[in-house]
């Protein structure tokens, strides 16, 4: 179970560019304007052999001057109340803003590990000002450059020291841990009460910590599965204004602990950017999908052909991975509510799949020499052998080629087409390499 790491400080500090420091990606945008960071805010970091995710608050601020101040001092209480750890960011060259000592004093009552970091320390000048941001009452500020990287080793070194450590989860392995997502309102506490019913068959109520996502093992009707819930965590003094920003972080968590994800969508409203938020989580960590598209109770047109329109816009919302199941269902009165878990299990089975490199290779090579793959400079790729690699999280599956670094991203494409055509991998990502022969 991974740890949450969030930063917060004010615009304009450098908290993309530590994010893409520590993350080794150049995904979030970063530019001198305020504001500009969206969408791009989450990824994982590894260090010294601990992994732990990180989140840039920056990204959920509505931009507009008289509540942007008011809007991030509401991002750092989520931050405080679903991260496991703060990086409270600051500008050296600025020193302390009242802003600063304002968080700084929710920081304090919150009872988080912080790291003060001051950013921007770019000359060995600049580390004078360090001694200014003692008065945040944060402890020892650490003196980093986001942007040429100087100081971020001993950073990670402090950050691994003072995440917790985490109790390994009692859940047994081999059996799925299905998370019920999606934005709020959708209708995800419903779905759990119906899966559970009130005669409720717990065997067993993991919970670690507050912030841990809590386990309910699910066994009647031929499954056996645990329900990765994260609502049942949730503090009394739950922020609804920010929705957005809530509903990612709550997210992330069920997502990390989960095999396969079951995304809710709300059949009056469509999908919304949001939706799409939460679906890139999921990809980005590569977990099984099923949608659901809830309330289908109150949509007037059930036509087939309702169904068709509403199924090609959520394909082509989520393309180019297109290959998951689809099933429109009500919460409320219980309609195919037992297919869910159905497809989800069948979903988790096709995760599983292994394939026999005779019957990969006899299926793959002749789909391959019918339609090779494009040549390069006069080059021609040749293909000559693929097998799938054991014991991975989703199916692995790698090609023997000639001149691997010709072939390029529609190619593969075509090769996870022509593999999902003759074998069902409905619901799971693929990972495909091409390596040297």
């Amino acid at each position: 179970m991974g740890n949450l790491v969030a930063i917060v400080g004010r615009p304009n500090v450098g908290k993309s560019t530590l994010f893409n420091r520590l993350t080794k990606s150049r995904q979030a945008i970063v530019s001198d304007e305020a504001g500009t960071t969206r969408d791009r805010q989450y990824g994982k970091c590894e260090w010294t052999g601990r992994e732990f995710s990180v989140v840039d608050t920056g990204g959920w601020v509505v931009n507009s001057d008289d509540i942007f101040e008011e809007e991030i001092r509401k991002q750092v209480v989520i931050a405080t109340e679903e991260a496991d750890l703060v990086l409270f960011l600051c500008d050296i060259k600025n020193g302390v803003t009242d802003w600063d000592m304002d968080v700084a004093q929710i920081l304090r009552r919150s009872k988080l590990p912080v790291i003060l970091v001051a950013n921007k320390a770019d000359d060995g000048k600049d580390l004078y000002g360090q001694y200014d941001f003692y008065k945040l009452g944060l402890g020892d500020p650490y003196c980093i450059s986001a942007a040429t990287g100087s100081g971020t080793g001993d950073l990670l070194d402090k950050i691994i020291e003072m995440l917790p450590k985490k109790e390994n989860d009692e859940t047994e392995d081999g059996i799925p841990r299905f998370a019920v997502v999606g934005r709020p309102n959708v209708g995800k506490s419903s779905l759990i009460n119906a899966f559970i019913g009130e005669d409720r068959h717990i065997v067993t109520d993991i919970a670690g910590t507050t912030r841990d996502s809590i386990y309910t093992r699910y066994e009647k009707f031929g499954f056996d599965f645990y329900l990765v819930d994260t609502a049942g965590i949730r503090r009394k003094n739950k922020v609804t204004e920010d929705l957005e920003f809530y509903s990612v972080m709550r997210s992330i968590r069920s997502i990390e602990n989960s095999d396969v994800c079951i995304l809710m969508i709300d059949a009056t409203r469509g999908i919304e950017a949001q939706d799409m938020n939460i679906f890139q989580l999921i990809q980005k960590n590569n977990k099984s999908l099923v949608v659901v598209v809830n309330k289908w109770d109150l949509v007037e047109d059930k036509s087939q052909i309702a169904i068709n329109t509403f199924e090609t816009a959520i394909r082509n919302r989520m393309a180019p991975f297109v290959d998951f199941p689809i099933i429109f269902a009500s919460a409320v009165t219980k309609q195919r509510i037992f297919k869910v878990l159905e497809t989800a299990k069948q979903v988790y089975l096709n995760r599983k799949l292994r394939i026999g490199t005779t019957k990969l290779n006899e299926v793959m090579l002749p789909l391959i020499e019918a339609t090779p793959p494009p040549s390069v400079k006069g080059k021609y790729i040749k293909i000559k052998y693929v097998s799938q690699v054991p014991d991975t999280q989703i199916p692995t599956f790698i090609f023997y080629a000639n001149l691997p670094q010709y072939v390029k991203e529609p190619y593969k494409r075509f090769l996870e087409n022509k593999i999902r055509d003759n074998w069902t991998l409905t619901g799971s990502p693929i990972n495909i390499f091409i390596r040297q022969k």
